[in-house]
């Protein structure tokens, strides 16, 4: 099990986000309680349950133990969880 962040960057206001998900709901909220990432962030209702996060928030989940993924590496994941389910 792991969460995992990719290495996109596309702005939103001032700052630059990426994505994070997870192999479960519960371990990808939990990762976002631990680093400061509210719960009405969670984009429930996209294509693959994820949270966007800023850079600095990116730097604590890997701090935390998240894995930093590529775009591809994140697309196979998504794959493999779309499978799973």
């Amino acid at each position: 099990m792991g969460v995992y962040v990719d290495q996109s960057a596309y702005p939103y206001g001032r700052m630059m986000m990426c994505h994070m998900v997870a192999d479960s709901i519960d371990e990808l909220h939990a990762m976002a309680d631990r680093i400061g990432v509210r719960r009405e962030y969670f984009q429930a209702k996209s294509a693959y349950q994820h949270y966007d996060i800023c850079k600095s928030k990116r730097a604590l989940a890997v701090k935390f133990g998240a894995v930093e993924v590529s775009r591809r590496e994140l697309v196979t994941i998504l794959r493999r969880l779309r499978d799973m389910n």
